[in-house]
């Protein structure tokens, strides 16, 4: 069998794709809050590449689709730089400052998921869905894969292609449901999705992180919203609900994210030791076996040491003009690589850990983000209290905050969808060393194009409530709604008017779920925290429709899930790469309606349904039949 992996041909053909990729997210992300998913469009995309140019092999394709893939996730500094426009602090995106403060931010989380990988991949169950699909494609496209799994990831992925250009594009299928009704001045209210690829995602994640996520949404849905809007009468309920859950449900569910992280992470802790310890072992690189060696301890401290001495350059360079000497000066720039090596290695175990449950693209870096910016400013405000910073600094503290966010958002979307690329790399059979300078590659790769990305998108269409230009059209502005919270976060704290009593709630359900999950364990089940508070945090048809592929996995437990797997696969392919198309048409148009029909809102949601449920009916029959199958060949 050909082994070649790393490749200089697969290194440019994975810039390349990085380039379309990160702009397609860098957009989407600033004008809906949402990003997709690059792992699985980029296995793809280089699989078809590389068989054109002839000897491509599936540890080469899967090299290609690492470093495009982390690259591709970069761009989720979306959610915290432009905050530092909309703080008034910057009014541009400067080249090298934003080029050098994204690429050691994803750096230092490549750095991270190291030792995580031993604890969350190698010495773990978690499903990794995408990662999984991803290996999944790569087995089914080698010379050596199952036809009949070939068959079942393309039957999938066409189907799923299909539904998402017809929901999407030509807008002719609606794309969830919504049951709600009032109660007083309660609103209850219960949203699904009608998404292919999250149907595949739950069918992956299995049924025990379904429940959970579906009690997250029970609580948030059946139980919140309704008592804060009994709280809060309102003439008009059922329209303020979602008011409700974004603006107050959704810190609940921040702060019980908070809890139920740090106890993950306290539970995982003698692995990641375990893993460090072994990363940083000399004997283990020289016994252990390529499919299980990471970089060598000297190039991890080499490169966890230049990477320290370039954030304290940037912090020194970002502060000097105010602040150009002193202690205080010292002392921000330390607080800076604490909350980066130290914060930041927490926030991308979380949301490793995450990842690992329902799938990067699902996973709720908003989140740890809020935990990250009120840790950071809560930090910044003890240093006022001290007299360390006055009143007047205020404003550059603010803004130091959102600059070492967006170096931590880098380091924790990073590891978020790295995790997924190792979990792939074990699945096929690739040296975890090899993906990792893949990986640094692709931070390069990314972060050469994300500032020039921002910048052309602010000064063509502006930020809501931040306009490059005089004279610009408002209603044509990015919403960019993580920044926008990001900051508002930030200022709150340090001028003390934000709101605690929903982080406060959060954090005690959090508790509470810790404790019943130890009293299931100790019976053989369990209900994981983490999931529940990912239910109340994502919006509600993101987890219901997880819930729903779940549950249609456990109902179909009794047969093989291996053409299950390849379908519910297929499904997160085939909308991945129709949401990558639409993407790159959305951002050249200027427009997400350009193919949209104009259909009755009532046959729209008719055919939504159908098409849906016929999905379900044909997905269990394709499983059926393919074991049927199974047995009369045995």
């Amino acid at each position: 069998m050909d082994s070649r992996e790393l490749t200089l041909r697969g290194i440019i053909l994975g810039a390349l794709i990085t380039v379309v990729f990160t702009a397609a997210n860098v957009y989407l992300g600033l004008k809906i809050g949402l990003t997709f998913g690059s792992s699985i469009p980029a296995t793809i995309i280089s699989m078809a590449v590389l068989r054109f140019m002839g000897g491509g092999t599936m540890l080469e394709n899967n090299m290609v689709q690492t470093q495009a893939s982390a690259a591709g996730t970069l761009s989720c500094v979306f959610a915290a730089l432009p905050a530092l426009i909309m703080v008034g602090y910057w009014h541009e995106f400067p080249y090298v400052i934003t080029l050098l403060l994204t690429m050691a931010g994803g750096m230092t989380g490549v750095v991270f998921t190291i030792p995580l990988r031993r604890a969350l991949v190698s010495n773990s169950d978690l499903p990794y869905p995408e990662g999984t699909a991803c290996a999944e494609i790569l087995r089914a496209s080698s010379p050596e894969g199952d036809a009949r799994s070939l068959r079942s990831l393309t039957l999938g992925t066409m189907v799923s292609g299909s539904v998402a250009f017809a929901t999407s594009g030509l807008r002719l299928l609606s794309d969830g449901f919504s049951v709600a009704t009032v109660v007083g001045s309660s609103a209850f209210r219960l949203n699904g999705s009608f998404s292919l690829a999250l149907l595949g995602t739950g069918y992956l994640v299995g049924i025990g992180g379904g429940i959970a996520m579906l009690l997250g949404v029970l609580l948030a849905w059946g139980i919140m919203v309704p008592v804060l809007g009994h709280l809060a009468p309102s003439a008009t309920p059922l329209a303020d609900a979602t008011g409700l859950w974004l603006h107050k449900v959704r810190f609940i569910g921040a702060g019980t994210i908070a809890v139920a992280a740090i106890w993950t992470l306290l539970a995982l802790a003698k692995p990641v030791a375990q893993g460090l310890k072994e990363a940083l072992s000399v004997t283990h690189l020289a016994t252990g076996d390529d499919s299980d060696r990471d970089l060598a301890p000297r190039t991890l401290i080499t490169l966890c040491a230049g990477l320290a001495v370039l954030l304290a350059g940037l912090f020194t360079y970002f502060l000097w003009p105010v602040m150009p000497h002193g202690s205080a000066l010292a002392t921000l720039i330390l607080l800076g690589l604490i909350a980066c090596f130290g914060l930041g290695f927490l926030v991308a175990s979380a949301c490793g850990y995450m990842a690992g449950i329902i799938g990067s693209s699902s996973s709720p870096i908003s989140g740890v983000g809020i935990i990250a910016i009120i840790a950071i400013s809560v930090a910044l405000w003890g240093l006022e209290s001290t007299g360390l910073l006055s009143v007047e600094q205020r404003p550059i503290a603010i803004a130091f905050g959102l600059f070492v966010l967006s170096a931590i958002t880098a380091s924790a979307a990073v590891s978020n969808d790295n995790l997924q690329d190792l979990k792939t790399g074990q699945l096929v059979g690739a040296a975890p060393w090899r993906q990792e300078v893949a990986l640094l590659i692709g931070c390069v790769a990314g972060a050469v194009v994300i500032p020039w990305v921002l910048q052309v998108l602010y000064q063509a269409y502006g930020f809501a409530g931040a306009m490059p230009r005089e004279g610009m059209d408002p209603s044509r502005s990015l919403a960019a709604p993580q920044p926008a919270l990001m900051a508002a976060i930030a200022t709150g704290i340090l001028t003390h008017q934000l709101d605690w009593l929903m982080l406060e709630i959060g954090a005690s359900l959090g508790v509470l779920l810790v404790i019943l999950d130890i009293v299931l364990r100790r019976r053989n089940l369990a209900l994981p925290p983490l999931a529940v508070g990912m239910g109340i945090y994502l919006p509600a048809d993101v987890s219901v429709t997880i819930g729903i592929g779940a549950g249609l996995g456990w109902l179909l437990r009794r047969f093989p899930r291996g053409q299950g797997t390849m379908i519910a696969s297929g499904f997160i392919v085939g909308e991945s790469l129709i949401g990558v198309a639409l993407a790159a048409m959305a951002g050249g148009t200027g427009s997400a309606d350009t193919l949209a029909l104009p259909v009755p809102t009532l046959l729209n949601a008719g055919l939504g349904w159908a098409v849906f449920c016929g999905a379900l009916l044909w997905f269990g029959k394709q499983v059926r039949q393919s074991d049927r199958v199974r047995q009369e060949e045995a």
